[in-house]
């Protein structure tokens, strides 16, 4: 940012001065678009000054001095000429600054989904949904318009009035020295009102995140909602937020009129001053007539764009308020978490470890060695965990809620990392191998499949855009798809609603299973209750497929039926995040220890 905006601007809170930094420090990645864009801001105002002299002297020798309009034609022509010419580089200057402003959009999105999956489904937790994507839209705009309005009419402001000065200075310097003087009223004032503007522009910013948060939070428990009887007090509770974001959006309405009613003011009286002063000097004969409408032309001219970038005072407000929640996320300062609180490379970025598992082909032998783990803000978590999952085998998971099952999980998928001990993927240590690697050799089957908007089709690619009709149809047959598909009005393109709206949860549990199935390059599967909302002859027909699968695969189980662990080759028993029996199902059923209390829990 240059030397004016720092004049201009009020001294920033600590929050404030990163979000300032971290603007500066987007903005040195569109400094050449910038410069290109200042290029022709300068040429647009040399361009100005041009029409301004020709145009004195159209008008002195047309309404003065009596010139017949024809005979003026050559200046008819370049006042033409420049003006498309200042249009050209007007157009020019702001389309330049519009490119760069939407490739640092671009980027900046980019980046903070980057940044947003590199915290992880543990780490994103915390954040309100609303929350999250007004950061993601609203603020990702702020930020595109301070970059596309707000740093070119800084460019502006000290470009246009210093070609103006040097041209005004040697026809009348008195009338340059006023403007000289008067021009540093306007930044003054703007440090007068920053600091209410910042604040205001702050809390709105602010409260339009809340009431995000909570617009998302009624529309997701809208039917827990009307259960409770308490729809309408939640939507009170909108009404007030709104209420609230509406006031505030005023609030900062008022300072930015305000502002730019005090700037006219300002800016009208000082082009008073030089016209009066300008009216007694041709008075006294001490001034050319040429030379006073040529100043008088340009003092206008000069002021413009410092009240221009008064009245776009709130977009920088804006885009600071925005740089403080974005930060955050900003994949450039969001790495992935790892032992001990540090920070390991960003997902996608880290470097490949030379000793990767042994074969690509070939299943994982995977190792959790005494790894520990505890949510934030929560007791559980993993305490000491040391057992291992073979290749070609099943092993279940099995506890009571709570345990650490679905814990596990998350840390085999890379989603968090332990905050103690270690995983190892063939001997290696799975915070070495390249996250995106690692995930494209493991098909996760989640408790409750994430169905987009789309159709049937559109949904089960997603495990595989590649994936052909031949090879879709085949993954439906052997997962029970086939059968949901021969209900549906529209079969593979049914249209299904965001969140699966159309399925049951039996239908949506077959799709999952189903992308597992069309990953045939995953070596690992990992499945959370696979078999939780399907009839006894569905879960008999996975539990079999889960069986085939294991003939190629390493597979891990979490049972919370355990019909399922019945079947698997290896239990392994967590309570309150501890590993307190492992064997084969048939030996523990028969030790009557934790795994037996369980069964006889279920019977009952």
């Amino acid at each position: 940012m240059s030397s004016i905006e720092a004049t201009a601007a009020p001294p920033d809170s600590p929050g404030r001065s990163a979000a300032a930094e971290w603007l500066r420090r987007e903005g040195r990645r569109i400094s050449r678009p910038m410069r290109v864009a200042a290029f022709l801001t300068a040429s647009y105002a040399l361009a100005l000054t041009a029409q301004a002299w020709v145009l004195s002297g159209v008008l002195v020798a047309g309404v003065f001095r009596r010139v017949a309009p024809a005979s003026l034609w050559p200046q008819w022509t370049a006042l033409l000429a420049l003006a498309l010419l200042r249009f050209g580089l007007s157009l020019g200057g702001r389309r330049t600054a519009l490119r760069a402003a939407q490739t640092i959009a671009g980027d900046l999105r980019g980046r903070l989904s980057r940044g947003a999956e590199a915290l992880g489904p543990c780490g994103l937790r915390a954040q309100a949904s609303g929350d999250l994507i007004t950061r993601l839209v609203d603020g990702v705009d702020a930020i595109l318009a301070y970059f596309a309005r707000y740093l070119p009419q800084i460019g502006s402001a000290v470009l246009v009035p210093c070609v103006v000065l040097a041209c005004v200075f040697p026809v009348d310097w008195l009338s340059g020295l006023v403007l000289l003087l008067t021009a540093p009223l306007i930044p003054l004032f703007m440090v007068l009102v920053g600091r209410a503007a910042g604040r205001a522009s702050e809390e709105r910013h602010d409260q339009l995140r809340q009431l995000g948060a909570a617009s998302l939070d009624a529309l997701g428990g809208l039917a827990t909602l009307r259960q409770l009887g308490a729809a309408e007090r939640f939507a009170q509770r909108l009404e007030e937020e709104n209420e609230a974001y509406r006031v505030l959006t005023m609030q900062v309405l008022r300072i930015a009129f305000l502002s730019a009613l005090v700037l006219e003011f300002l800016a009208m009286v000082s082009i008073a001053v030089v016209a009066v002063l300008i009216g007694f000097r041709l008075l006294w004969g001490d001034l050319s007539l040429r030379h006073g409408l040529f100043v008088l032309l340009l003092a206008p001219e000069f002021y413009l764009p410092l009240r221009a970038l008064g009245g776009l005072r709130h977009v920088r407000m804006d885009a600071l308020a925005a740089a403080q929640a974005l930060a955050g996320f900003d994949a450039g300062d969001v790495g992935r978490p790892t032992r001990g609180g540090r920070v390991a490379p960003r997902i996608g970025s880290e470097p490949r470890n030379d000793s990767e598992p042994r074969n690509d082909r070939e299943p994982p032998r995977l190792r959790i060695e005494g790894v520990s783990y505890r949510h934030p803000g929560r007791e559980h978590g993993l305490r000491d965990c040391d057992f291992s999952i073979e290749p070609r085998r099943v092993t279940a998971l099995v506890g009571e809620t709570g345990s650490g099952k679905s814990t596990l999980l998350q840390l085999l998928l890379a989603f968090d990392a332990p905050q103690g001990g270690r995983i190892l993927v063939d001997d290696v240590d799975l915070s070495a191998l390249d996250v995106v690697g690692w995930r494209d050799t493991v098909a996760w089957v989640p408790q409750q499949a994430h169905v987009f908007e789309g159709t049937v089709r559109d949904n089960l690619r997603l495990a595989l855009p590649t994936a052909d009709d031949v090879a879709l149809r085949r993954v439906a047959e052997r997962s029970g798809l086939a059968d949901v598909l021969a209900r549906l009005p529209k079969g593979w393109d049914t249209p299904l609603g965001e969140r699966g709206f159309g399925l049951s949860g039996g239908e949506l549990q077959r799709l999952a299973i189903a992308r597992a199935l069309l990953r045939e390059s995953a070596r690992v599967w990992l499945l959370d209750e696979p078999t939780a909302h399907l009839d006894a002859e569905g879960a008999d027909r996975i539990d079999g497929l889960i069986r085939a699968a294991a003939a190629t695969r390493t597979v891990v189980v979490v049972a919370h039926r355990l019909n399922a662990a019945r079947r698997a080759d290896r239990v392994v028993v967590l309570r309150d995040g501890r590993v307190i029996e492992q064997g084969p199902p048939a030996a523990l059923a028969r030790a009557q220890g934790a795994y037996a209390d369980l069964l006889g829990a279920e019977r009952a």
